[in-house]
């Protein structure tokens, strides 16, 4: 796991979620905080994200972009990431029982599978 993605996710920001295999793509936001990372995997609260879950029927693959002015990139002040992985939701389990603990609002969590991690800035 990269060491700046890491320190990107202690800083709050917004997360963009998309899925390209709907026309147009569809495009969903979460907060960095909301965020945990687990093994090679990301887990998400979703109550929404209807748009997402119905895409994985057909394709599963996934983009997420986080970022942060206030963590050192490559090229000075600021970091940036693509994540691209496959997703899924679940609606028990340890995992889901954890953060619903955290986010009693939850309604499924989105697991994703990272396959890889690619910094843009």
């Amino acid at each position: 796991m990269n060491e700046t993605f890491l320190e990107v996710l202690k800083h709050e920001g917004p997360v963009t979620i998309i899925t390209v295999n709907a026309n147009p793509a569809h495009v969903v936001n979460t907060w960095m905080s909301y965020v945990t990372v687990a093994d090679n995997q990301l887990l998400i609260p979703a109550a929404g994200m209807h748009s997402i879950e119905t895409d994985f029927a057909t394709d599963n693959r996934v983009t997420l972009t986080f970022g942060s002015k206030d963590v050192v990139g490559t090229v000075g002040p600021g970091a940036g990431f693509h994540v691209h992985g496959r997703g899924h939701f679940e609606t028990e389990g340890a995992a889901f029982d954890a953060k619903q603990a955290q986010f009693p609002w939850l309604s499924r969590l989105l697991v994703v599978t990272i396959d890889d991690i690619e910094q843009k800035i």
